[in-house]
């Protein structure tokens, strides 16, 4: 190994030590403050902010003045949240804490964060919708919106672990829900649009691209080649509306086409998880298009994630946790083949131990113009950071344990003696316990 990629490794294991401690912090906070919390939605969720924003998409003026409100508390008192709604359990929380947990146990092998991923994955079960046959998710408050939440890759990580034949019927009955309750539009001689939820009439870019990855895993999972069809359909509605700067619209509706930073990921690491299980060609093009802008566009005059690059209306924030996790993700799977990426994710991680750390061991939620938004919600933010850092553990764990491989091996190199046999049994002893400890110390 090279002095430069010696330096590298070097870096990533004191950050990833950094990380582990802050996960560990986390993990503490978690357990005292409860898996209830409020949202960036609590606003608007209880009755009083939903009317308001009912208003607001259909009166114009007096909606504005219904909203503004809370808009004023949004942008300079985020504890306001309080007093339009309360704690309340986030089915998408439950599932990033159980893939960070999940994460976690692979990166040290500590079963007790195996247990914490199957107590989140249980109350992911309990907290199904009852009005479908089939296993599926939704917000557990009333969305306002102009016009589901699927947990199968959960389900999936934690299966692989701990494969108990429930999961795997969970996993069957989620791939049906996707496949037939969720309604697939025509768009174009090979491609189609789904829906966002059983009821919408689709035209969600991230929504089709979440589909499309979610059945491509089903089809190669249960060996389902209808799943696949319906699946390459969905993605080249998804490659087909790429625009040709290398953005994609939040939709395709003429309406909302805005430009921000956490969907923009969504779309591309569903594409490049695509890319891996099949090969499909034209992801290649798509992800290099959309890496180029996400990297020119998506990021501030500090090289750090910022919300849009095309903004729907006024943002009363600068930066958002739940970007920067994002980032964490996409980086991490793609940075082999976009080398920025890697330089990417190495600021954006120590940014987020530097600044968005909190005593407590939460993060902060959101960066705002003036101050910071510092109301811990689990839906936005800190289910996916905890586990955008479990990931990014697991990942440089893995690349320090093949570091260590690999330096084992030059040593078993040098130690063979000059006629070319291999060192004595005693010495490959040496090795065998050397590697464990590393790993053990790694882990």
């Amino acid at each position: 190994m090279n002095q430069k990629s010696e330096s590298k490794t070097s870096r990533d294991t004191q950050l990833g030590g950094n990380v582990s401690r802050v996960l560990a912090n986390f993990t503490d906070w978690l357990e005292n403050y409860g898996e209830t919390s409020w949202d960036y939605q609590s606003f608007f969720a209880g009755p009083v902010g939903g009317r308001a924003k009912a208003l607001y998409y259909s009166h114009g003026l007096i909606g504005t003045a219904a909203v503004a409100p809370m808009i004023f508390c949004e942008a300079f008192l985020p504890s306001g949240r309080r007093l339009f709604h309360h704690h309340i359990r986030f089915p998408i929380a439950d599932a990033h804490y159980a893939m960070g947990f999940a994460f976690l146990y692979d990166a040290t092998g500590d079963s007790s964060q195996l247990e914490n991923a199957v107590h989140f994955l249980t109350e992911l079960k309990k907290s199904r919708c009852r009005d479908f046959k089939e296993y599926c998710w939704g917000y557990p408050f009333n969305w306002v919106t102009r016009n589901g939440v699927i947990g199968a890759q959960t389900f999936l990580q934690v299966f692989k672990l701990d494969p108990r034949e429930e999961w795997k019927l969970i996993l069957e009955s989620i791939a049906r829900h996707a496949a037939a309750d969720i309604k697939d539009f025509r768009t174009s001689e090979k491609a189609s649009s789904s829906s966002y939820t059983p009821f919408d009439a689709g035209g969600v870019v991230n929504a089709a691209a979440y589909r499309a990855f979610l059945l491509t895993s089903a089809s190669k999972v249960f060996c389902n080649e209808y799943y696949w069809r319906t699946a390459e359909r969905n993605l080249n509605f998804v490659l087909e509306n790429q625009n040709p700067d290398g953005s994609w619209f939040y939709a395709m509706d003429g309406v909302r086409d805005f430009v921000d930073h956490y969907h923009t990921c969504f779309v591309m690491k569903a594409i490049a998880k695509i890319y891996r299980l099949t090969g499909y060609e034209p992801c290649k093009d798509a992800l290099s298009k959309g890496i180029k802008y996400y990297l020119e566009n998506l990021f501030d005059e500090e090289s750090l994630p910022k919300p849009f690059s095309k903004a729907p209306r006024l943002t009363v924030y600068k930066r958002e946790l739940y970007d920067c996790a994002e980032c964490i993700n996409l980086c991490l799977l793609l940075r082999n083949r976009f080398p920025a990426l890697g330089r990417t994710l190495e600021k954006v991680v120590a940014h987020i131990l530097k600044s968005w750390v909190k005593r407590d061991g939460s993060f902060r939620s959101r960066k705002l113009h003036l101050g910071w938004d510092n109301v811990p919600m689990h839906r936005w933010g800190q289910a996916q950071m905890f586990r955008a850092l479990a990931f990014y553990l697991r990942e440089t764990s893995a690349t320090e344990v093949r570091w260590q491989r690999s330096e084992i091996g030059k040593k078993a190199a040098r130690n063979k003696d000059v006629s070319g046999q291999r060192a004595a049994p005693g010495s490959q002893r040496a090795e065998k316990r050397y590697a464990l400890n590393q790993r053990t110390e790694i882990r």
